[in-house]
């Protein structure tokens, strides 16, 4: 019989995996990127909504809390736009490498909150990841418009987990999912209403496309918000950073897998992407490195 380590071990390699799938379903989904966002955090949200009242769990947050709750529905929404746009103009392969950037934004945007500086290994390590897009970009550049409108997807996400590693502090992560998935809805109509997109084709959805907003949005949401959360009380800060590295390979090897020919890309382009992934990986194990010190320190 497996241990309870190994249990959450495979369950985080689990979560990391359907995380990558997510750029799968999102190529695989018919409708525009907007559209495909607003469907996917309201049917998040509703099953998100159910487990609450399963749970018992009250919703009786302040006007204040609420309005925090906004700005992050804002942040989420506007990421998961600008990726599955992404995802739409170029390959699954250049969105996945370029958000996987995402750490080094956190590490410029994070000191403007918490009033750090930026370590020098950090800054060698954003150089070499510089240094990895522009491979990329002179090897794809059929796909630059992608490229950039992934890396605003990127900033995005730092922000977004920037401003929710402050809010994670005071309320549970299942309540900020679901209300942060909520509101990125409401957001998202008011955007829709403003282009008068709403129809009665609006809703009038393929089949496929119904299966696979529902499979984004319980399997590949509220699923994985609820359960890494609970992951964090049971693993060390070390593993899950570097299991999460893993996201954009597990979503590549998918998308050659699925898609095969449309996916295979230069080999600059691989190139450039194990640089940058190299540096994301580096900067996970010293910073979990870190922590672990402050840890032992702690316990003297």
């Amino acid at each position: 019989m497996p241990t309870n380590k190994l249990k959450n071990q495979l369950h985080l390699h689990f979560i990391v995996f359907i995380w990558g799938f997510t750029a799968i379903l999102g190529a695989l989904i018919s409708i525009d990127a907007i559209p495909l966002v607003w469907f996917r955090v309201f049917l998040a949200s509703a099953a998100l909504f159910i487990f609450h009242k399963i749970r018992g769990i009250p919703f009786q947050e302040k006007w204040a809390d609420l309005f925090k709750f906004l700005i992050g529905g804002i942040l989420v929404a506007l990421h998961w736009v600008t990726f599955f746009h992404a995802i739409k103009i170029s390959t699954i392969s250049t969105t996945l490498i370029t958000l996987s950037s995402s750490a080094f934004f956190v590490v410029i945007i994070k000191p403007f909150f918490e009033r750090n500086k930026i370590e020098v290994y950090e800054l060698i390590l954003a150089v070499i990841t510089i240094m990895g897009f522009v491979i990329i970009f002179r090897s794809e550049q059929l796909y630059t418009e992608g490229i950039l409108v992934a890396l605003a997807s990127a900033v995005l996400v730092a922000l977004f987990s920037v401003y929710n590693s402050r809010l994670i502090t005071s309320y549970s992560g299942s309540k900020i999912a679901f209300y942060e998935l909520f509101f990125a809805g409401v957001f998202l109509t008011f955007v829709l209403l403003f282009k008068n997109d709403f129809s009665p084709e609006f809703f009038m959805l393929s089949g496929n496309d119904w299966m696979y907003l529902m499979i984004l949005a319980v399997l590949c949401t509220a699923y994985p918000f609820v359960v890494a959360t609970n992951l964090l009380k049971k693993m060390s800060p070390f593993t899950i950073v570097l299991t999460n590295n893993l996201e954009p390979v597990y979503g590549i090897l998918l998308a050659l897998v699925l898609f095969g020919d449309k996916e295979r890309l230069s080999t600059a382009f691989y190139l450039g992407g194990l640089i940058i992934f190299s540096s994301v990986l580096i900067n996970g194990i010293v910073k979990s490195t870190k922590f672990k010190g402050r840890l032992k320190s702690d316990d003297r």
